[in-house]
C-alpha cells in the first residue's frame, strides 16, 4: 500500500514524499511492472519538480551496484468514479471504457513514450525543477471528462544485480544471461527490454545466495496551487530510434506515422578504430514538431556507454545537449561505472525558441569499445507556447518561412 511521508509548504511551494507499492527483489530478479492508483498531490496545480529514487524498508538508498533502476515512469490517467479498485499490476487496464491514459505531447505511436515523468539510474543527479513562472498543469476541472477523476500510476522496472555473473550485460538485458527463449525476437536481437521481462531472472554466479527483499521507488512532488500567474508547458519525449512516414493527406497539417523502437543495439567497432580512439556510434533522427514554442527545460537520456546526446533546431542551432556523468564511487548517487546524472538546460526563458512546424534533429552518441544491448537515446523538452504577461498568439506553419529568417534573432 502506498505510504505517505511529509508535506511542508515553503515560499508557496508545497512538497511531499510518497513510496510506491512494495515489491520484492531477490539476486538476479526483474520487476517490471505497473502499479496504478499511486499516490499524488490533489486538485489543480502546476508540478515544479518530481524525484525519485529506489529505497529499502529502513529508508535507507539502495545503490545500483545492487538493484538496477532501469527506468521509471510515471503517467497519467482518467478513471470513471464507480470503479472502486485503486491499485493494479498489469497495463491491460487501460485498454477498459474505465480508463484513459493521459498523454503528453510527444510524438511517438498509439501509448509509447506518453509519461508525464521518468528517468533511469541517473535519478538521484538529475535536475528536474521548472522555473518561475512555468509549471506542468494538472487537475484543471474543465479538462477531466463528467464521472472520471486524475490518477497516476508508475511503472517501475528494476533489476538485482547482486551475485550477477555479468553485472552490466543483466543491466543491458542480454537475452543469452536470462532464462527466456529468444526465437521469436529474431537472431540480431541480442537484448533489450523483451529479454528482462517481469519475472525475468539473470543468470548468478555458481553457488552465490542472497535474501530477497522488500524495495519501494520513494518520490518527492513539488507543486504550487494554480493560478493565473503560472505559465504552462507542454511535454515532449523525442526518441532518436523514431523513424517517421509522411502521410500523403496534409489537409489538416502535418500527419504522419511515427515508430517509435524505444531501444536500439550498439555494435562492436572494428579493431582499427579501437586503436586509433575513435569507437563512437552516432545514430540520429530528423522530426517536425508541428506546434513550437519556447524551450524551459530540456534534458536527454542514455544507458551505460552513453557519452551524449544534443537535439538540433532546423538551421543547425543546438537547443540542448545532454551529458552522461558517470559515478566513481561505491555509494548511492556515485557508483562505479553507471550514469548517475544528465546534464540539463535552462534556456533564458524567450532565448530557444522552436518554431511550428520546425524539423529538429536528435543525435545519441555511444562509446562502442565494446557492443551495447538494448540502450536508449531519449530527449525530454518543456515547451511554453507563450511568455509570461505575453499575448498569445498561435503561430501557423507559414509563420514558419517567414520567421525562419529572424531565426537567430528569436534566440
Amino acid at each position: 500500500m502506498t505510504l505517505y511521508i511529509n508535506m511542508r509548504t515553503e515560499n508557496k511551494i508545497k512538497s511531499a514524499v510518497f513510496l510506491s507499492p512494495k515489491f520484492e527483489l531477490g539476486p538476479g530478479s526483474v520487476i517490471n511492472r505497473y502499479f496504478y492508483g499511486i499516490d499524488f498531490p490533489k486538485g489543480h496545480i502546476a508540478v515544479k519538480s518530481f524525484n525519485s529514487e529506489v529505497v529499502d524498508e529502513a529508508g535507507h538508498s539502495v545503490p545500483l551496484h545492487e538493484t538496477y533502476l532501469h527506468h521509471w515512469l510515471v503517467a497519467r490517467y482518467y478513471q470513471h468514479k464507480h470503479v472502486t479498485h485503486t491499485e493494479f499490476d498489469s497495463h491491460r487496464m487501460l485498454q477498459d471504457s474505465n480508463h484513459v491514459l493521459v498523454r503528453n505531447n510527444g510524438l511517438c505511436q498509439g501509448n509509447v513514450l506518453r509519461q508525464y515523468f521518468g528517468v533511469g539510474s541517473e535519478t538521484r543527479r538529475t535536475e528536474t525543477h521548472i522555473p518561475d513562472p512555468f509549471g506542468i498543469e494538472i487537475g484543471n476541472p474543465k479538462e477531466i471528462p463528467e464521472g472520471f477523476e486524475d490518477k497516476w500510476l508508475v511503472n517501475i522496472h528494476a533489476i538485482d544485480t547482486r551475485g550477477a555473473e555479468d553485472k552490466l550485460g543483466c543491466t543491458e538485458c542480454k537475452c543469452d544471461l536470462y532464462n527466456v527463449t529468444v526465437d521469436e525476437y529474431g537472431p540480431d536481437y541480442k537484448g533489450g527490454m523483451l529479454c528482462c521481462s517481469d519475472y525475468a531472472q539473470c543468470k548468478l554466479k555458481e553457488g552465490f545466495e542472497g535474501a530477497k527483499r522488500s524495495l519501494y521507488l520513494r518520490y518527492t512532488v513539488k507543486w504550487v496551487d494554480w493560478d493565473d500567474s503560472v505559465v504552462p508547458v507542454k511535454i515532449y519525449v523525442i526518441d532518436v530510434t523514431d523513424t517517421l512516414k509522411l502521410s500523403d493527406d496534409n489537409s489538416e497539417g502535418i500527419n504522419s506515422d511515427h515508430n517509435c523502437k524505444i531501444e536500439y543495439q550498439v555494435d562492436s567497432c572494428s579493431a582499427d578504430h579501437k586503436e586509433g580512439n575513435g569507437c563512437v556510434d552516432v545514430m540520429k533522427t530528423s522530426i517536425p514538431l508541428q506546434t513550437g514554442g519556447y524551450v524551459i527545460y530540456a534534458v536527454g537520456h542514455q544507458h551505460s556507454g552513453g557519452i551524449g546526446s544534443t537535439l538540433y533546431g532546423q538551421d543547425g542551432r543546438v537547443i540542448c545537449s545532454s551529458i552522461p556523468s558517470y559515478g566513481n564511487g561505491n555509494e548511492a548517487g556515485n557508483e562505479s561505472g553507471y550514469i548517475v546524472g544528465m546534464s540539463t538546460c535552462y534556456p533564458k526563458p524567450g532565448s530557444v525558441k522552436i518554431l511550428d512546424g520546425e524539423t529538429l534533429t536528435l543525435v545519441s552518441i555511444y562509446n562502442n569499445t565494446k557492443e551495447h544491448a538494448g540502450v536508449m537515446g531519449l530527449f525530454n523538452i518543456l515547451v511554453a507556447e507563450q511568455l509570461p504577461y505575453q499575448p498569445f498568439t498561435h503561430s501557423t506553419r507559414s509563420s514558419f518561412i517567414m520567421d525562419s529568417n529572424n531565426m537567430l534573432l528569436d534566440n
